[in-house]
């Protein structure tokens, strides 16, 4: 239990910081960013959704974003372009991040413990077990970027 806490403590500490930054770069870049060299990014589809969910909900997209992989930093960044007050946005990054912190800590703890346990007494087993993984992630990230180029190209255009 005390690894637990001093795991939970320390992401706590850490999504604090990531999030909380990610939402000030985000504060002081504001209209300079939409205007700008980031300007293409933010009109990707995953900012435009968050951007959507924010000016619906608030505050609380900020904090359910923290369960989610990907939203989080369009969340957060967003937050700031779009000059959330901080009395709305600190409550839910500091409920948010205990949330995402206390997962992590207990599902990754008890992760790299089956992980651990896997290659004491099955070495192939816990070879192919991260193997798995390894290769699961990056046919996520091939999808994703094929997925990406596929919305990215430009029609061809039509001949005069």
């Amino acid at each position: 239990m005390e690894k637990i806490l001093l795991t939970a403590a320390g992401l706590y500490v850490l999504v604090l910081l990531r999030a909380g930054g990610t939402f000030a770069v985000g504060r002081l870049a504001g209209a300079g960013a939409r205007r700008g060299r980031f300007a293409e990014r933010l009109s990707s589809p995953r900012f435009q959704r968050a951007e959507r969910a924010i000016q619906r909900w608030g505050a609380p997209v900020v904090a359910v974003s923290f369960l989610t992989v990907g939203f989080q930093t369009a969340a957060n960044f967003l937050a700031g372009t779009m000059r959330m007050p901080l009395r709305r946005y600190l409550p839910a990054l500091f409920v948010g991040g205990a949330v995402w912190a206390l997962l992590y800590a207990t599902a990754g703890i008890g992760v790299i413990k089956v992980i651990g346990k896997a290659f004491a007494e099955h070495t192939a087993l816990g070879v192919g077990a991260v193997a798995a993984l390894l290769l699961a992630g990056a046919g996520v990230l091939a999808y994703r970027r094929r997925g990406i180029s596929d919305t990215g190209a430009a029609a061809p255009a039509a001949e005069s």
